[in-house]
C-alpha cells in the first residue's frame, strides 16, 4: 500500500470526520491560505495531502509548492516530486513551470503565488502554500524590493574568481560586506553566495536591505490577513538525518542516474546552473564527470567504480544535511511559525486538527 510521509497508508487521511463548521470559501472576502514549510524530508508532502483530503469536498483545498527545485521539468526524483499518485485529485501548482536552463527569482515567485492565491479563491477553494524554500516563504510574507538580476558577465567573473579562490573565500568576502546574509548561508552555498555578491556589485546594496520588514508591506498579509504558517521541526536532528539517508537511498533505486543522465544530453546544462546546483543532481554530475575523466562511459551503477559511487552518496546525503540545517535556521528567525514537532508519534494528528481549526476560525 503506498504510503504517506509520516509512514501512514494515503487511505487513513480520509477517515477523519469533516467539520461542519469549515467555512465557503466564495463566502470570504478575502482567501483562505495557510502555510507549511519544513526542512527536507520533514514530511511536508504527505501532510499536505492528508489535509486536502480530509477536508475535500466541503472544503477544496489547491497546494501551491513553494520550492525553488519541483519547478523545473524532468526532474521528479532528486527533487522527490509528488508523484501522480499522490496529486490525484489535488490540484498542485508551481510545478514543472521551468526548464533545468532557466531560473527562477523570489521576486518571481511572490508574483505567481498571490496570483494562484486568489485565482483558487475564485475557485471557492483554500491555498495550501507548502514546501523548504524559506526564502519564498520570507519574501512573499515579510515582503521583497525589486532586485535586480546580475548581468552575464558579472556571474561569469564571480564564477572565475570562485574556481581559483574556491566558494570559502567568496563567502569570506560577502561576509565583509553584508555580514546578515553571509551568517546564514554555508562557506560552500555556491549558488546563494554568487546571488549576494552579484546583487552587492551591481547595487552597491547588500542583498538583506532588499528585505522588508513592515508588516504593512507583506504582500502576503495584504492580500491573505488570516494567513497562518505552520512548520514540521524535528525535536531529534538525528531522525531527521536517518529520514534523509533513507530517503536518498530511495532516490538512488528509484533512478537518480538515470534520471541525470538524461538531463546531461541537453549540451546547455551545466553544473553552474541553479538546476543542477540542486542537492543530489550537484553530487550525481560531479561523479559522472569524475568518470568521464577517466574513460569510463556510464550507462548504469555497474559502470560506476564503487569508490566513486560511495562518494557520491556520501557527499549527497551530507549535503542534503546540511540543507535541513539552513532550513530549521531559517525557520527559527520567523517568529509567527507554529511549529510542529515531526518527529512525535501524533504529528499528523496534531497538524490536521492546528490547520482545520485555523481554517474554521
Amino acid at each position: 500500500m503506498h504510503q504517506g510521509a509520516f509512514g501512514l497508508p494515503f487511505s487513513f487521511y480520509t477517515r477523519a470526520a469533516l467539520n461542519p463548521k469549515l467555512p465557503n470559501t466564495l463566502h470570504s472576502s478575502s482567501p483562505l491560505c495557510i502555510g507549511l514549510a519544513g526542512p527536507t524530508a520533514s514530511g511536508k508532502t504527505g501532510a499536505a495531502i492528508a489535509l486536502a483530503q480530509q477536508l475535500a469536498p466541503r472544503l477544496p483545498v489547491e497546494v501551491i509548492s513553494v520550492d525553488s527545485a519541483l519547478i523545473y521539468r524532468g526532474m521528479d526524483i532528486g527533487t522527490a516530486k509528488p508523484t501522480a499518485v499522490e496529486q490525484a485529485g489535488i490540484p498542485h501548482h508551481l510545478l514543472d513551470i521551468r526548464s533545468p536552463r532557466d531560473s527562477y527569482s523570489a521576486a518571481e515567485f511572490v508574483r505567481d503565488a498571490l496570483a494562484l492565491i486568489k485565482y483558487i479563491h475564485r475557485r471557492g477553494a483554500a491555498s495550501l502554500l507548502a514546501g523548504g524554500t524559506m526564502l519564498y516563504f520570507k519574501a512573499l510574507i515579510d515582503g521583497i524590493d525589486d532586485i535586480p538580476s546580475a548581468a552575464p558577465e558579472l556571474r561569469a567573473a564571480i564564477d572565475a574568481e570562485a574556481a581559483q579562490l574556491g566558494w570559502p573565500a567568496l563567502h569570506a568576502q560577502l561576509a565583509q560586506v553584508d555580514p546578515a546574509t553571509a551568517a546564514r548561508l554555508a562557506p560552500a552555498d555556491s549558488q546563494r553566495i554568487q546571488r549576494a555578491l552579484e546583487v552587492w556589485r551591481s547595487t552597491g546594496r547588500p542583498l538583506s536591505s532588499f528585505h522588508t520588514r513592515d508588516q504593512n508591506a507583506s504582500p502576503l498579509l495584504r492580500l491573505a490577513p488570516g494567513f497562518a504558517l505552520f512548520s514540521l521541526e524535528p525535536g531529534d536532528r538525528a531522525w531527521l538525518h536517518e529520514r534523509i539517508a533513507l530517503r536518498y537511498d530511495a532516490m538512488l533505486q528509484q533512478g537518480l542516474l538515470q534520471e541525470v543522465l538524461a538531463l546531461r544530453q541537453d549540451e546547455q546544462l551545466n553544473p553552474g546552473l541553479p538546476s543542477m546546483r540542486c542537492v543530489g543532481y550537484r553530487q550525481m554530475w560531479a561523479m559522472l564527470d569524475a568518470c568521464a575523466a577517466q574513460g569510463i562511459q556510464v550507462r548504469a551503477e555497474s559502470d560506476v567504480p564503487p569508490p566513486l559511487w560511495a562518494e557520491m552518496r556520501e557527499r549527497g546525503i551530507a549535503a542534503t544535511r546540511q540543507l535541513a540545517k539552513r532550513q530549521i535556521t531559517w525557520l527559527r528567525s520567523m517568529p509567527q511559525r507554529r511549529a510542529i514537532a515531526c518527529d512525535a508519534p501524533d504529528a499528523l494528528a496534531q497538524w490536521l486538527d492546528a490547520a482545520t481549526r485555523h481554517l474554521q476560525a
